[in-house]
């Protein structure tokens, strides 16, 4: 019996969510950071798509959608505010070229940029930065604004004005 909702299925996640493809030792150390072993692959193993200095720019192995990408530094680090200003800057441009780069090959209507500090902000691999570059097309949307017309907000949006209003630095 059909109950009305269209499927999209992404069995390629499915090693990701399991964590079939982690390694033993862990995404701690760099020898078991898939961020950190990328550079060192041949291009058609890697996935890396750009190289510079202090970042590198590699298709998402779990993607989206096409064209994922993340900017990553060659730097093992985990936090945003642990990089220096050289990688910053790099990370920085390095984003802002590869949706040049997707609009231009792809028509992207649009992005989600993000980076998820943490596992419990949903960083799967959170021992290395990584700068999500997610291009989006008109239609892609997930189900909550499209099926359920709801957005998620846990705070009234005055009361988030406030606490970040009074927490930054003046």
């Amino acid at each position: 019996m059909t109950d009305g909702l269209e499927r999209l299925w992404t069995p390629h996640r499915m090693t990701y969510i399991s964590g079939d493809d982690r390694p033993a030792e862990g995404y701690e150390k760099p020898a078991g950071c898939p961020f950190c072993r990328a550079p060192k692959l041949p291009p058609e193993e890697s996935l890396v798509v750009a190289r510079g200095e202090h970042v590198f720019v590699v298709l998402n192995l779990y993607p989206y959608n096409p064209g994922h990408l993340l900017v990553c530094p060659y730097r093992h680090v985990a936090d945003y505010t642990d990089l220096d200003v050289p990688e910053t800057i790099e990370l920085a441009s390095y984003t802002q070229t590869a949706m040049r780069v997707i609009r231009k090959v792809s028509n992207a209507h649009g992005f989600n940029l993000g980076m998820n500090q943490g596992g419990v902000a949903g960083a799967g691999i959170a021992a290395h930065l990584h700068q999500h570059v997610v291009p989006r097309w008109g239609g892609d949307a997930n189900f909550m604004p499209v099926i359920g017309r709801t957005k998620v907000l846990p705070q009234l949006l005055g009361d988030t004005r406030d606490l970040l209003s009074r927490a930054w630095p003046s």
